[in-house]
């Protein structure tokens, strides 16, 4: 009779001992980025603490978020999160919105703190098109990473006081791991011979400042942007006047416009990745960047 009672005991409470780990999975605070880049900067301070969920709010194919607008399931995962991460810079058109749905929200500003570049009009025929008073790509220097990376730990402790020792010891270690990035980058580039580059889109002024880059031309102002003939002539002209550099497309999109300057000028084609897509992994801005470096060695070395 005992064993039975103790058996009725323990499937009884099976039941309520499940619905206690269901309430403390759906316990965990909600940590959003609003794209890719962010989240793999968030990722490596949050990792392994415990009750906090980072998601991203776009898919990592998204790419950048320049005229993004927020859709349905964003709006409903961000009634559940309390703090969104933003790059900042002008990326983000939509935080206004957010603002004013979602006053509770902690918004992070991951630009915080950089140096910002002003936006160059390259295209005399867009000066009326708002690409906004700064250029947004500031996650391509390891310098201005290690500075997102202290916003989202300061903003992270100050949400999570009792997480506050292991973000911090994440953040050091990351930041750590971006410096000695820095300086493998700083000292590869700089032993190159040439320097001057044509770049697809906007995306890389500050990763070119941060290495002593020259970035002769940009063929297109955003990654969609289709050029008339004037503005692919003025694009030529160009890249001709630099001695023909070579030209750095972009593996997330296709750019009729940069082929036809390489079959205008004769200048050749290589791959330099913006890191905004990309498989989420903890070394991925590393692995991105490294990657980087040894098509910019392929290209303007000897």
């Amino acid at each position: 009779m005992k064993k039975a009672l103790s058996l009725l005991l323990i499937l009884c409470l099976l039941p309520l001992a499940g619905c206690g780990n269901k309430q403390e999975e759906s316990s965990a605070v909600t940590v959003m980025a609003t794209f890719y880049p962010v989240y793999v900067l968030a990722e490596n301070v949050l990792e392994g603490v415990e009750g906090v969920e980072l998601i991203s709010m776009t898919p990592p194919s998204t790419g950048c978020l320049h005229d993004y607008q927020l859709l349905t399931r964003d709006i409903k995962a961000l009634s559940a999160a309390k703090a969104l991460l933003c790059n900042g810079a002008g990326m983000e058109s939509f935080l206004g919105d957010v603002k004013e749905q979602y006053p509770d929200l902690m918004l992070v500003d991951c630009s915080r703190g950089v140096a910002l570049l002003r936006e160059e009009e390259e295209h005399g025929e867009h000066e009326d098109h708002d690409h906004g008073e700064y250029n947004a790509h500031i996650w391509l220097s390891p310098r201005n990473a290690v500075i997102m990376v202290e916003n989202i730990r300061a903003a992270m402790g100050q949400m999570l006081p009792e997480k506050q020792e292991q973000i911090d010891r994440n953040a050091a270690a990351y930041t750590k791991r971006l410096s000695d990035l820095d300086a493998e980058l700083s000292a590869a580039i700089g032993a190159l011979p040439r320097k001057t580059i044509v770049t697809f889109h906007e995306a890389f002024p500050y990763f070119a400042e941060a290495y002593g880059l020259q970035v002769a031309a940009v063929v297109a102002l955003e990654p969609d942007e289709p050029l008339s003939p004037r503005m692919l002539a003025e694009v030529v002209e160009k890249v001709k006047a630099a001695g023909n550099p070579p030209l750095f497309s972009e593996p997330q999109y296709e750019s009729a416009a940069l082929q036809a300057v390489a079959q205008e000028t004769g200048a050749r084609v290589y791959e330099l990745d913006p890191l905004v897509t990309g498989d989420g992994a903890l070394t991925a801005y590393e692995d991105t960047l490294r990657k980087n470096l040894r098509v910019l060695q392929e290209a303007l070395g000897d």
